[in-house]
């Protein structure tokens, strides 16, 4: 990847911005509200977001992420989510690039404050219309599992 090439220059700052709107999206103050349905603008039609810090992977279409997330805002359980991506590296060739993106997270889900740092690898293409996310997969930390120093610092 040419750092001197306006394109590449052009498609880093365009999935940057992406991945910023992902986040914007899902992330909200106390009193205020997620803009879950921006997710859907940043999405190839058949997108996948995948949590892998489970026992098994959890798949999901966007409708299948925003769905329970949503429920979970109107019932007045999650009533504040944070997330911002604090370091990251991305590769770019042709039409496809990928992002390997450490995340710092915090939430407010029925009056207890949560927060870790996880990594979300996202796979993007270059449709038509400009860049779109394929898809995202990440993991959060946990016990016996963190975060290298490495993924922390861009």
């Amino acid at each position: 990847m040419d750092p001197n090439d306006p394109v590449i220059n052009r498609s880093l700052e365009d999935i940057t911005a992406l991945l910023d709107a992902f986040f914007a999206a899902v992330s909200f103050e106390p009193g205020g509200r997620p803009d879950y349905g921006a997710i859907h603008d940043l999405f190839i039609s058949d997108g996948l977001l995948i949590r892998n810090s489970g026992s098994a992977p959890d798949v999901c279409t966007v409708d299948r992420f925003i769905e329970p997330r949503q429920q979970l805002v109107d019932d007045g359980v999650l009533t504040a989510f944070w997330e911002s991506e604090i370091a990251g590296a991305t590769e770019i060739f042709g039409n496809v690039a990928h992002r390997f993106s450490t995340y710092d997270k915090q939430g407010t889900s029925d009056g207890k404050v949560t927060a870790t740092l996880g990594v979300i690898s996202t796979q993007f293409v270059r449709t038509p219309i400009g860049w779109r996310i394929s898809s995202m997969a990440w993991d959060d930390e946990r016990a016996g599992l963190t975060v290298p120093v490495r993924y922390r610092a861009s």
